[in-house]
């Protein structure tokens, strides 16, 4: 087993873009499992501003020794017109954040935001098959839980968000590709669901207001934050009413396995990601 990274002429390199990149972690998750595991695969952030991207992903899929490139802010929308295959979660949540080359030699895309969401939720015990999910917020991340728990086989979503137009956007697509799953939108009332779901922003600094009301969940609801912190107001107060939940920083870790596979990597589970992991 190799006790530090090796860069050699046959290094495989996911490139991590995006701007800026000083908050980027997943070099520090990645590439420690890379030398633990004896791949020779490597994640490398590159700083790229919007103007110069479309021609830099291209330049990127112009090397041999890319195995993929993962997509950050702000580029996880301008992604889905520059690709040739765009998955059904990313063209269901807008927004792409894994770019591969396929088989023919052309560009494909997929969001995996909600696929590590249920991931996790499954690893705790809720299979979302027929039940029903409030989502609080319907942006790209949002977006990418929705049709991830579409997939999964949900039967009811209810669809939030302080702009309306959002909401009734991802009604419209995901009746595109669901057309049997019962899809609303309207208010934030949390009372009735099987699953809620934090995908707004609020959480992310301490002062923000709480999402939905609270005092209106059932313990035997699930509740799910997308917030990167280990426990927001929301999640405490969800934990206050003997409701299960899962962190954002779960999320974050159930999907770097998935991503793995797409870029045709050996996978892992999200416990040894978390254990080899250099964040601090």
């Amino acid at each position: 087993m190799p006790s530090s990274l090796t860069i050699n002429g046959l290094t495989r390199v996911i490139a991590h873009i995006g701007f800026p990149t000083q908050t980027f972690k997943s070099p520090m998750i990645y590439n420690p499992y890379f030398t633990d595991a004896g791949i020779n695969a490597v994640v490398v952030p590159f700083s790229c501003e919007a103007h110069n991207y479309p021609a830099f992903l291209k330049a990127v899929f112009g090397n041999t020794n890319t195995a993929g490139a993962l997509i950050t802010m702000p580029h996880k929308v301008a992604t889905v017109g520059l690709i040739d295959r765009v998955a059904p979660a990313a063209e269901i949540a807008g927004s792409c954040n894994a770019v591969r080359l396929g088989a023919d030699g052309r560009l494909e895309g997929d969001m995996f935001d909600g696929e590590g969401f249920v991931r996790g939720i499954r690893r705790k015990g809720f299979a979302p098959q027929g039940k029903s999910a409030l989502i609080l917020g319907c942006g790209g991340v949002g977006s990418a839980i929705a049709a991830s728990l579409a997939a999964a086989g949900a039967e009811r979503l209810a669809l939030f968000d302080t702009r309306a137009e959002s909401a009734g956007a991802l009604a419209g697509r995901l009746n595109k590709h669901y057309p049997a799953l019962a899809v609303e939108t309207g208010g934030n009332d949390v009372r009735g669901f099987d699953l809620v779901v934090n995908a707004t922003p609020l959480g992310m600094y301490d002062g923000d207001p709480l999402p939905a009301d609270v005092s209106r969940l059932s313990p035997e609801t699930f509740v799910g934050e997308v917030v990167l912190r280990e426990a927001t107001p929301f999640v405490r107060a969800a934990q206050q009413r003997g409701c299960t939940v899962q962190l954002g920083t779960d999320m974050l870790f159930e999907q770097i396995p998935a991503y793995l596979e797409y870029f045709g990597l050996p996978s892992t589970t999200p416990e040894n990601l978390r254990r080899l992991a250099q964040l601090d």
